[in-house]
């Protein structure tokens, strides 16, 4: 099977190194890099030092280069296309693939900063947008890029409305290390691995404000009841946010101290600001720059997400950190359901 990564970040670099090393399949990967000085440097030291400076790339691992447009990829022979981009870079990287016949699949996490309409889009909402003929979908699920690259047990979910896209991500990624599960439901999928990224800030605000395992318990638990139902508002079923892409993906950002945005709540309990914070992980935090996204996409639905919200006017600066645990167990009680 001929894969293409376009995106050279951990998680995009720890999904080539897996599949390249995959014994369950002889796979041919290429991995394809922006900067052709980083490029270079890849091939030479057969590692990416920026990300992943301890994990030795398999000999097969093919790496690419070319300019920011990548002349040419959609037409190139690929049995499967994967963006590894950050959610901002995903409409630009669809809009150059949108006449491809080969699957494609993204594997950010995340609602796009608001473009032409009054709040932002999931991934196959852009791709509706941009690349309508596509056949795409995501791969997600709790996965720690460090982790996948050392071959460590890991689970994922490969969600599309193409059985195509599914069998193809299967296919390409599912080893004796890397089990990948299939799912039509790709709204679910993707509002679980959008929206666990904001709850992660809250979690490690709590933690790190020392405020108890239950706070954390509770916390996690409300959060997962958000995630539900924004996700049943975008029409999304509500069994898929107890599988992987929902409660574990939560789980795992909410509590691994490998999870970036974990580490924006820690910092913010230590006084930092957010700036300071974000500068110090040297890595994007996904959930810093689609939490505003998602509580407007929330009240645009009419869905109220009151942790989301407390998470926003933190970022914002209109809350300090003890303030917005006052303001979430003030709340007026209710019947959980």
């Amino acid at each position: 099977m001929k894969i293409r990564i376009v995106g050279a970040g951990a998680w995009g670099t720890a999904l080539a190194i897996s599949a390249s090393r995959s014994p369950d399949a002889a796979h041919q990967v290429g991995l394809w890099v922006r900067d052709a000085q980083q490029a270079h440097a890849m091939q030479a030291s057969r590692v990416n030092a920026r990300y992943l400076p301890d994990v030795e790339f398999p000999d097969n691992l093919q790496i690419e280069t070319g300019d920011s447009t990548f002349p040419g990829l959609g037409e190139r022979a690929s049995d499967l296309i994967v963006v590894a981009t950050p959610m901002a870079g995903l409409r630009g990287v669809l809009g150059q693939l949108k006449n491809c016949s080969a699957p494609v699949a993204w594997l950010c996490k995340g609602f796009e900063a608001p473009h032409d309409s009054p709040f932002g889009l999931l991934g196959h909402e852009v791709a509706t947008q941009v690349a309508p003929t596509l056949m795409s979908g995501v791969l997600s699920g709790p996965s720690f890029a460090l982790e996948v690259a050392r071959a460590q047990p890991t689970a994922l979910v490969a969600a599309s409305t193409h059985a195509t896209v599914r069998e193809a991500l299967v296919e390409a990624f599912h080893s004796s290390s890397l089990r990948v599960y299939a799912s039509d439901d790709l709204a679910g999928v993707e509002v679980g691995g959008a929206v666990k990224n904001v709850l992660a800030i809250a979690t490690g605000l709590c933690d790190g404000m020392r405020l108890g395992l239950n706070a954390r318990a509770a916390l996690i638990t409300r959060g997962l009841a958000e995630i539900t139902r924004l996700g049943c508002a975008l029409g999304a079923r509500t069994e898929t946010f107890m599988g992987l892409s929902g409660l574990g993906d939560l789980v795992l950002t909410a509590t691994g101290d490998l999870s970036r945005n974990r580490q924006v709540g820690l910092m913010l309990a230590q006084g930092r600001t957010l700036d300071q914070a974000v500068n110090s992980l040297g890595h994007v935090a996904e959930g810093v720059y689609c939490a505003r996204a998602v509580v407007q996409r929330a009240q645009s639905l009419g869905v109220d997400m009151p942790i989301s919200q407390a998470v926003v006017d933190l970022l914002d600066g209109r809350l300090r950190p003890e303030q917005a645990v006052s303001r979430l167990m003030q709340r007026v009680a209710r019947m959980e359901g």
